[in-house]
């Protein structure tokens, strides 16, 4: 979960788990230097009206849209910034980029993939300003669904970098941007494809910690970031770039693919049982279905989307020449990541490969001799991204419900009874999962008491009954 806090200190976090936050000079001087290696190969695409759509403030502009009607269906145009035309193969710049993996989220400032002279400014999809783009083009019928789709390398101009905040007014207003009028209807489409496919879509809203105005200084509260609709609608374009990009790696037997097991059926029982907990019914519905029809911005919403993560546990990469093809069981088919290469590394490789395969020419070397690297640089750092995920949000808590030790909460049990020593629960206001000791069964509404919230050790536990 992604977490806004400003307030708090997340430094000694990253140093902690040796998270870099720094380049080497060499590594920024090639970064602030890099020019297009593949100036010459590229499409003059910039009459396409393309639009970003990020949350506020973002530099690290991966993507750019555009949706027009086209007979029988649409037409989906996607530029993805082309990070490798800044990276020469064997540079320091490539090789540091091996070592991150992925852009690490600290709340107060990420530990980038790249520098900000390359992720933030020459690769960036930036508006006003020509930029080598990868362009995905998809041809889809009156139902959403692909009938074609091709990749080249282009030439783009971002004409307007608009934010999830304004985009969802002007949804609201009736006024959206002309490049993506057409988004809300496509993306419902695409959303009705991923229930047909039976997919795990998990729509989970950010918090934010601030300061609290009834309590004052030195009190916070964690605040719910509301979970917008057009967030939902935008990245199923990407879910669909990253399942024709699967598609056309497994059908050639070679590239990256983001894989993940179905969740066992003891699994999806135990699922059900915490979604009844927390107040919700799927008798009669798919865990597909239910999870569609969820408020992710309410607490109880929430928590079920939280709960819902632990169906998708042991995702990996694979790459298909050492590794046979399986789908992502989240996704509901094959899957890759490509539409994020400021931010991951496999992206960049990946793109790369689809590039080829449509290109009808052969995989660069540079990407077959690190493909080994590329794997298992992602599942250290993934790893690594959990850990830190995991440390951010338990400070957080911790420094929330510093000051309330010794106070009562409302909670919902989402596993308790006689056989666990500490209960898991929900706690309604500020919305946190959180342990108790005790054993009140599952899925009763009780009231638990603070008994713990140290901020130096990140734990925070309660206690049932309640004093």
């Amino acid at each position: 979960m992604k977490l806004y806090a400003a307030p708090l200190d997340f430094r000694p976090i990253a140093g902690e788990f040796s998270v870099p936050t720094d380049f080497p000079e060499e590594v920024t001087a090639q970064a602030a230097s890099a020019q297009d290696r593949y100036a010459d190969q590229r499409r003059d695409a910039r009459d396409i009206p393309l639009v970003t759509i990020d949350p506020v403030g973002s530099m690290d502009l991966d993507q750019a849209v555009f949706i027009e009607a086209r007979d029988g269906g649409y037409r989906v145009l996607y530029a993805i910034a082309d990070v490798a035309a800044f990276i020469e193969p064997g540079s320091a710049l490539e090789e540091e980029s091996l070592k991150r993996g992925q852009t690490i989220y600290l709340p107060d400032e990420p530990a980038r993939l790249h520098p900000a002279e390359l992720s933030e400014d020459r690769a960036s999809l930036l508006a006003d300003v020509d930029r080598p783009a990868v362009l995905w083009t998809f041809d889809l019928d009156s139902a959403g669904e692909v009938e074609d789709f091709s990749v080249e390398r282009a030439l783009v101009r971002n004409r307007a970098r608009l934010d999830y905040d304004q985009v969802h007014e002007d949804l609201e207003n009736g006024s959206l941007h002309s490049s993506i009028a057409l988004l809300p209807e496509v993306g419902k489409l695409r959303q009705a494809s991923s229930l047909r496919r039976d997919a795990i879509n998990l729509r989970l809203p950010s918090q934010r910690v601030q300061e609290s105005s009834d309590e004052g200084e030195g009190h916070f509260e964690l605040v719910m970031e509301p979970r917008y609709e057009v967030m939902d609608y935008n990245s199923e374009i990407s879910l669909l770039t990253g399942m024709c990009a699967g598609r056309l790696m497994e059908s050639h037997g070679i590239g990256f693919l983001r894989t993940l097991a179905a969740a066992t059926p003891e699994a999806e029982a135990e699922f059900r049982s915490e979604a009844q907990a927390l107040g919700f019914s799927l008798e009669g519905q798919s865990i597909s279905e239910f999870l569609h029809s969820v408020d992710a911005d309410s607490p109880r919403g929430m928590a079920v989307m939280r709960e819902a993560q632990r169906l998708l546990r042991g995702a990996d990469y694979v790459w298909l020449e050492e590794s046979p093809a399986d789908v992502h069981a989240g996704i509901g088919g094959y899957y890759a990541h490509v539409t994020a290469p400021l931010r991951r590394l496999v992206d960049r490789f990946a793109t790369e490969v689809c590039l080829a395969l449509s290109g009808g020419y052969e995989v660069p070397e540079w990407v077959r001799n690190r493909a080994g690297d590329v794997i298992a640089s992602m599942r250290s750092t993934s790893q690594l991204a959990s850990q830190v995920d995991r440390a951010c949000l338990n400070l957080t808590e911790a420094t929330v419900l510093a000051p309330w030790v010794g106070t009562n909460f409302e909670s919902v049990v989402v596993d308790g009874g006689e056989k666990r020593d500490k209960a898991r629960l929900f706690i309604l206001e500020p919305p946190v999962m959180g342990e108790a000791v005790g054993q009140p069964p599952t899925g009763s509404e009780t009231t638990v008491s603070l008994v713990k919230a140290d901020v130096a050790e990140r734990d925070v536990l309660f206690a049932w009954p309640a004093d």
